[in-house]
Parts: structure tokens; C-alpha cells; sequence
């Protein structure tokens, strides 16, 4: 479920809409990613950013927070990822934006998100408080950003309960034996200095977790326990959906996802 429905959230994070609309608030680059994500959490600092994010080098998110403050609100900048959320989707749901098959998926993705409960999730409790969207389009994106966010912190968790570290959870990653991610791609796309990726290599092979070639096969039944652990914690919103309701709305948005995705609109963040 988790993979059919990522698209459709994550499209945000990679829409030339986005980009343009920070832009105008005077937010460039990546500090738009990273303003907008934290917004649903007021203007905190730096360093909340760091602790619910978890995976990023902080020199990058110190760029861009608290300078985003300074440029725009939390809730102008919400606005204008909402609007490019709009646009973006619009544009890959065609006619078929405000039909049948998108509300009555918004609706079966309602009722699942609303069964999160918000207790040790800060990025999902702080979306949880934003408004419901009127649109069915938007109300669909806003409800699978909450299973997102839930599911995320909840990974985090996990994380921190096997005692990795940010560049180490990267690495344990990107050398699971199912991963599809290489190593560059995540220590690039996070950041992270050569000599800071290195040590935690270090760090994984003291604890007979990584070879210099890979994960060893206790560093993949770590990595195993951890998206079991994930999936657990993740489950209270399936649970309030029958099982053909589950089958329905991953059917329901499966094309959207598929067509976001055959874009060319991604690239790893």
C-alpha cells in the first residue's frame, strides 16, 4: 500500500510548481523542502527539523531554517504548497480531477487517516492539524501526506530503537539486500560528507553489521526487523479499513501513482 500511494504525496517535493511558488515567498532551492514540510510544525527551529527529518547532513537544513521564517509564515508557505499540490495534480489527473473514482478514493483515505492517533508523532500530528482541503484531489494528497508522516515517524522509531544514526540508517538502507537505492544516491541526496559516511561504515562494521562490501547477514535481519517494526506501527490506519476497502483505494490510486511516477518528474531527495 505504502508504495502505491507514495507517489502521489511525494509528487510535491519534485513539481517544478513547488519550486515556483517558494520562489515567490523568496525561498530558493532546497530550503523550500524543507520550509514547507517542517511549516505544519510552526516556525521551529533548526534542530526540531533535524530530529523529525532524522536522515539529513544538518548543515543543509541550518540553511534553510530559520532563514525561511524570516521570508514567509508557516502558513503562507503551507498555502503555497497547497496550490502547487493543485496544480501538479491536476495536471496528471486530467478530467478526471473532481470524478467519482478520486472522491471516492479521498474518502477511503480519509477514513484510514483519521484513525492515526498523534502520540510520538510530531510531523504527523503537526499536519493533522491543518485543514481538511474542500477539493477531492487535494483532500486525497492532504490524507495520504498523514499515512506518509505517520508511517515516518513511526519508521523512526524504529531507527532510533536499533540504535542507528542518521548516516547509518542511510547506509543500512541502501545495503539491505531488497533495496533498490545504491549508496551514493542517499549519501548525495542527503549530503553527507565523504569522511562522515566513512566513519559510520566504521561504526556499522564494530558492530558486525557491515563488511566494507555490504551488510553482513545480521546488518540485513537488523534491516528486516526494522520495516517489520515500521509495518507494526503503521497499522492502525489499515485496520480501519475493511480489507476490499484497502484493495479498492490502492486500486483507485494505482494509476494516478503509476502516471506520476512514468513522468519523469522524480529524481531522489
Amino acid at each position: 500500500m505504502w508504495r502505491t500511494l507514495e507517489p502521489y504525496h511525494g509528487l510535491i517535493y519534485f513539481t517544478p510548481h513547488a519550486a515556483a511558488a517558494y520562489a515567490k515567498l523568496g525561498i530558493e532551492g532546497r530550503d523550500g523542502y524543507f520550509a514547507s514540510r517542517s511549516a505544519p510544525l510552526g516556525a521551529v527551529g533548526p534542530e526540531v527539523v533535524i530530529a523529525t527529518f532524522f536522515n539529513f547532513h544538518p548543515p543543509l537544513i541550518h540553511h534553510a531554517i530559520p532563514a525561511a521564517w524570516e521570508k514567509a509564515s508557516p502558513a503562507e508557505i503551507l498555502a503555497a504548497r497547497l496550490s502547487a499540490a493543485d496544480a501538479a495534480l491536476s495536471e496528471v489527473l486530467g478530467d478526471a480531477v473532481d470524478g467519482d473514482d478520486v472522491i471516492e478514493a479521498a474518502t477511503l483515505a480519509e477514513t484510514a487517516a483519521r484513525a492515526c492517533t498523534v502520540v510520538g508523532r510530531p510531523l504527523y500530528a503537526g499536519h493533522a492539524q491543518l485543514p481538511w482541503p474542500d477539493e477531492p484531489h487535494l483532500a486525497l494528497w492532504h490524507a495520504i501526506t498523514l499515512l506518509r508522516e505517520f508511517r515516518g515517524d513511526g519508521h523512526i522509531a524504529a531507527l532510533v530503537t536499533a540504535d542507528l544514526d542518521a548516516c547509518e540508517a542511510l547506509i543500512t538502507h541502501a545495503g539491505a539486500a531488497d533495496s533498490a537505492i545504491g549508496y551514493e544516491v542517499l549519501q548525495r541526496s542527503r549530503a553527507w560528507p565523504e569522511e562522515d559516511w566513512n566513519a559510520a561504515k566504521a561504526r556499522l562494521s564494530a558492530r558486525g553489521l557491515f563488511d566494507g562490501a555490504g551488510l553482513t547477514d545480521a546488518g540485513n535481519a537488523l534491516r528486516t526487523r526494522i520495516e517489520e517494526q515500521t509495518d507494526q506501527l503503521a497499522m492502525a490506519p489499515w485496520e480501519a479499513l475493511s480489507e476490499e476497502d484497502a484493495t479498492r483505494l490502492r486500486a483507485l490510486v494505482r494509476p494516478w501513482s503509476r502516471a506520476i511516477s512514468e513522468s519523469g518528474v522524480f529524481g531522489l531527495r
